[in-house]
């Protein structure tokens, strides 16, 4: 969403979990403008594909990716499904993206088809149904995630490595957001407030809990073999 576009706190703080796991070539679904894929790519890539199924992002996005030197980036408009499942990726991560779609057990045996042997596929997104307000119902979300959920929609084939919890202070916030405010939307000095304060004061307590707490959720799964 281009509403989190600025949030380069939580950006940050996100990439600084994930980027441990991601190597080699890498599949982005759902890579939107590209905010995270800044991020994510940290130049020891090989080739990176963003695949993106709105057609006017998809062509801003390849505007904005193709200005790089050298160009290391493919942007392909469609579905995960649209692959061909002879072509095949080191990692594939999904960053606040498999809520949006209402089958994603489906969509992840689908992506687990493009992993190689030794791959990843990452899953970051919004944690615990019983936040589900408002905001989440107004951009798009079927749901929020908790343990038993993801492992639930395990891919086959693929064993799941980890799950933690990040932003344990925003969790407070998303909580005051679903009993009190019921806001669809929040506004743009709420989200600085969350990035500037908020995100850096759960980048120390996260780590006092061991990921045990927090508003979002994430998932790593590595396919053992072919």
């Amino acid at each position: 969403m281009e509403l989190f576009a600025g949030a380069h706190n939580w950006k940050s703080y996100l990439s600084s979990q994930i980027l441990p796991f991601v190597a080699g070539d890498v599949l982005e679904v759902g890579a939107g403008l590209g905010a995270n894929t800044a991020y994510l790519h940290h130049g020891r890539n090989g080739w990176w594909v963003c695949l993106e199924p709105d057609r006017l992002f998809a062509a801003r996005l390849g505007l904005n990716l193709g200005q790089t030197n050298p160009p290391r980036y493919e942007v392909v408009c469609g579905p995960v499904q649209c692959l061909k499942a002879r072509r095949r990726f080191d990692t594939i991560v999904y960053i606040d993206v498999l809520e949006h779609i209402e089958h994603d057990r489906e969509e992840l045996d689908a992506a687990a088809l493009l992993l190689k042997t030794g791959g990843r596929l990452i899953v970051l997104s919004p944690a615990h149904q019983w936040l589900f307000s408002p905001f989440d119902a107004a951009i798009g979300h079927y749901r929020r995630y908790d343990r038993r959920m993801l492992r639930r929609i395990s891919p086959a084939g693929l064993h799941l490595e980890q799950l933690w919890h990040l932003d344990s202070v925003g969790l407070l916030l998303s909580f005051a957001n679903r009993q009190f405010l019921r806001q669809s939307i929040p506004t743009d000095a709420q989200l600085r407030f969350w990035d500037q304060f908020v995100v850096p004061a759960s980048r120390v307590i996260d780590r006092c809990l061991f990921g045990s707490v927090g508003k979002s959720i994430v998932g790593i799964w590595r396919r053992e073999t072919g």
